[in-house]
């Protein structure tokens, strides 16, 4: 796809980007089919392509409106498209542009604005562990609208941490949210990595990865949050005493691979951050080496073993990893299938649920009775967004795959 950029826009970093990433286009429509927007609205506008249509025109010099902002607002970013483009379009990168030049241009309302300040800056506030302690505590007088983003109060085993030393060290993302909302995510990789023989770190100074600031529009803060967990992981991996830095949230994962393309044109981050995105892996990609590891100290009970595997979005479309853990898992005694319609987004998408309810409930819904049809005994994930977001809908347990062969560690003899 041809484009002649506007004079604001040439020779500039994301001009010369989206330049290259539209000339991959050739409009064909295999996204169509795989988009989850368009699949509930039928909206071309709505879809990869018609997204790249309104942001190719405002490139090119045309001035974006509300409409144009409502339809990228629509995009959970999911990129589905990428895994289906014949082309190799990195859609990810230019709806971020496309995003990110329409919030300068487009006044948003007073509300909307108020809601957007609040998600970025309360979710990473040292605030939010208390607000959610004490929310937690009145769970049950909640309002439903309120109550689906409260999940209740973990028990005494997800502040358990293995105490023990070893020589091999992985580095950990704690996460924004995680801590408060979901604790054992973080305890139960850290259980599971400890019967592994590897000792979990986390660097107290990293927080949110970036990617909440981001995906609301406001670049300069998800950059922000790169360097400064750059800094605080910097010590450690210069001086090569950890061998990864292990991500047990897929949208994490997604966002710190991609920190080397984030800050390539920052001349005191750039070589850090290539180096941070090499270092890092899923903690999927650990599975084949925990499962030499573990093999034969796993025991599945059997009201644990039917296992439904929602794979999030960042992970398979993102990341690009499939199969992993429905393999992985199955060859440590877990019966794990996948349901129909896998490859699409259960709706959550970072903050999409809070700002886009009504589509993102509908593809709740829709994932959830795939899921019901394997009837689990437990649906499983590897992102909380997604775990929380699909618990909100049913009463079967939602929980990080990590969680569950932690149990099933733990009950070895």
């Amino acid at each position: 796809m041809q484009t002649q950029l506007a004079p604001e826009f040439r020779n500039t970093p994301d001009g010369l980007e989206a330049e290259a990433i539209l000339r991959k286009c050739v409009h064909c429509g295999f996204c169509l089919a795989t988009c989850p927007t368009y699949q509930l609205l039928g909206d071309e506008l709505d879809s990869p392509r018609g997204r790249i249509y309104l942001m190719k025109q405002v490139l090119e010099g045309a001035a974006p409106t509300r409409k144009t902002q409502l339809h990228l607002d629509r995009c959970l970013t999911c990129r589905n498209c990428e895994t289906t483009c014949p082309s190799g379009v990195e859609y990810g990168h230019l709806v971020d542009i496309g995003r990110h030049i329409v919030e300068q241009r487009v006044q948003r309302p007073v509300l909307e604005n108020a809601t957007r300040t609040l998600l970025k800056e309360g979710l990473t506030s040292p605030l939010f562990a208390p607000a959610m302690k004490l929310g937690q505590g009145v769970r049950a007088l909640l309002p439903a609208a309120l109550k689906n983003k409260v999940p209740a109060s973990a028990g005494a085993r997800a502040r358990t941490w293995p105490e023990r030393e070893h020589a091999r060290k992985m580095l950990l993302l704690a996460g924004c949210v995680q801590p408060a909302m979901m604790p054992n995510i973080n305890s139960a990789t850290a259980r599971v990595l400890d019967a592994a023989g590897i000792q979990t770190v986390v660097a107290p100074e990293a927080g949110c990865c970036g990617a909440l600031r981001t995906h609301l529009n406001d670049r300069e803060g998800g950059l922000a949050d790169m360097r400064r967990n750059i800094d605080a992981w910097w010590p450690v991996v210069q001086d090569g005493s950890v061998e990864a830095i292990v991500m047990n949230a897929s949208g994490c994962g997604v966002t710190v691979k991609e920190y080397g393309h984030a800050l390539a044109h920052d001349p005191v981050y750039a070589d850090k951050a290539a180096r941070i995105s090499a270092l890092t892996r899923d903690l999927s990609e650990l599975l084949p080496e925990l499962v030499a590891q573990l093999q034969g100290r796993v025991r599945v009970r059997g009201d644990a073993r039917r296992l439904a595997f929602h794979p999030p979005c960042t992970l398979q479309h993102g990341q690009q990893l499939r199969g992993g853990v429905e393999t992985h898992l199955t060859a440590l005694g877990f019966d794990i299938k996948l349901a129909a319609e896998s490859h699409l987004c259960c709706g959550s998408a970072g903050t999409y649920s809070v700002l886009q309810p009504e589509l993102a409930y509908q593809l709740r819904d829709r994932k959830l009775g795939h899921l019901a049809a394997l009837t689990p005994q437990c649906i499983v994930s590897a992102n909380i967004g997604c775990i929380q977001h699909l618990q909100t809908g049913t009463t079967t347990p939602v929980k990080h795959w990590v969680e569950v062969l932690d149990e099933a560690v733990m009950g070895t003899t």
